[in-house]
Order: C-alpha cells, then sequence, then structure tokens
C-alpha cells in the first residue's frame, strides 16, 4: 500500500466510513482475493491506475457476481464488459445501484469513496450507424477511466464531407478513436487532419469480404497515416481505456 492509500485509508477510518476491522483487512490484503473460479487482482488499481475490469463474456452471472462483490468489498469500482442480457438480469437484481448501458453492454458498480474528476479529451467517431455499440463501449469506458468523451456518429468516407464538417472538433481533442467496419478507411482520413493520437478500431461490420473485421483491420494497419495506431476487431474497450490513459496524461503534461 503506497503512502497515499494509507492516508485515505486512515481518512476513511477517522470520517466513520470505514470501521477498525474493516481497515485492519485490507492493511493485511495480499493484494488478491481469492475465489473457487477467479483470482481477483486487488492491487492493480495501485500499480495501474484503475481497478481490475471484468470480461463478461464466458462466466457466469454467479461468477461476474462473485468478483464484482470483492472488488466493492475492497472499496474498488467494478466494471464489468461485454454483459449479455441475462448477466445485466442477475446484476440489476444483485447490485441496484449498479449503472447498465445496454448499448455498450457494460455495468459498473462505483464503491470507491472518492470520486475521480474527468479530465482530457477523447472523441469517439464512428464511420457508420452500425459500428454504434463497439463505439458506446469505448465512450463507456473512456468515462469510466476517467477521460471527458464525446461521440460523433455516421459520418463515414461515403460522405467525406460529413466528417469534415467536424474538423474543429477533431483538433480541439488529445486522442481520438475512429470505429469503422467496411472498407475501414475512416481511421486514415482523419489521421491526416490531426495532430493527436488516432486509436482505429475495426468492426465486424460489412458484407462477405470484410471478413468479420478483417478486412478493415487490414486497412487500418496499412494506414498511410503516421499517426493511426490500432487496437483489435470490435475492440471498444481496449480503445477507450487506452484513449483514456492517454487523455489523463497529456492533461497530467
Amino acid at each position: 500500500m503506497s503512502p497515499d492509500d494509507l492516508n485515505a485509508l486512515l481518512t476513511q477510518v477517522q470520517a466513520g466510513k470505514l470501521t477498525i476491522a474493516e481497515a485492519a483487512a485490507r492493511l493485511n490484503s495480499t493484494g488478491v482475493a481469492e475465489l473457487p473460479f477467479a483470482t481477483v487482482d486487488l492491487d492493480r488499481s495501485r500499480r495501474c491506475g484503475f481497478p481490475e475490469v471484468v470480461l463478461g463474456e464466458g462466466k457466469t452471472a454467479d461468477w461476474i457476481e462473485g468478483v464484482v462483490k470483492k472488488l466493492a468489498a475492497a472499496g474498488q469500482d467494478a466494471f464489468v464488459t461485454r454483459v449479455n442480457e441475462g448477466q445485466a438480469a442477475h446484476l440489476s437484481g444483485a447490485f441496484p445501484t449498479g449503472v447498465q448501458d445496454r448499448l455498450a453492454r457494460t455495468f459498473l458498480l462505483q464503491s470507491a469513496a472518492e470520486r475521480v474528476t474527468p479530465v482530457g479529451d477523447v472523441l469517439v467517431v464512428t464511420a457508420g450507424t452500425g459500428d454504434l455499440p463497439v463505439a458506446q463501449e469505448a465512450l463507456v469506458t473512456a468515462r469510466v477511466m476517467g477521460a471527458n468523451a464525446d461521440l460523433i456518429a455516421d459520418v463515414g468516407v461515403a460522405g467525406i464531407h460529413r466528417v469534415l464538417r467536424h474538423r474543429a472538433r477533431l483538433n480541439a481533442a488529445d486522442v481520438v478513436i475512429v470505429v469503422a467496419g467496411m472498407d475501414g478507411a475512416l481511421p486514415s482520413v482523419v489521421g491526416g487532419l490531426v495532430d493527436c493520437p488516432v486509436l482505429a478500431c475495426p468492426t465486424s461490420i460489412g458484407y462477405g469480404a470484410c471478413f468479420a473485421g478483417v478486412a478493415p483491420l487490414l486497412t487500418m494497419l496499412n494506414s498511410c497515416s503516421a499517426g493511426v495506431a490500432v487496437v483489435n476487431i470490435d475492440a471498444g474497450f481496449k480503445a477507450g481505456y487506452v484513449a483514456a490513459r492517454i487523455a489523463r496524461r497529456a492533461h497530467k503534461a
């Protein structure tokens, strides 16, 4: 536990937000919480600036509930991605104060005593309306990670004038996430307009030769715009996570 963490812990005890027994349990923590189905990393917030994030895919609702409870008991926010309908219904019952975004397929239970003030400027841009679920995942993630984030939707290269209308907003951002399927050309266009990092996120939206996102992925990897970096297919969470780190570090600098 860092000196700042220790001071925060003692402040919570002094304010009556934590009992002495609860504080002692945190001080004696090994940094992990053992469950029959998971080993929860309770030290990640100190190391990396944000608690462990739970991927909902492949997990039962009970498993997710167990991990969320461990994070909450440690006074950490619990953020879950790729939450399906059944998991969403279960989590709503188990954690009535949790916040869900069904378009992004995310769940957030805020347990940390101190809220992070949003800083920086992340702008999420989609080529088409069909890219919105992945874009919303990026948007929600960036906000949960403590960055200011906004969305511009449906400005793909089929009508290039649509994105050109937003040049001032694009140039004001610390980092731009461009979410696109089909030919995946929009990140290269945006990369040629701005002086900030551009994170390209290919989606699996498109006709047969799109190959479930492989075609836009290859286009983005071969972008002639030097400021473009690429995340995996449909990886809105990864794009939002990295973008928030860039934006927050830019604000700190």
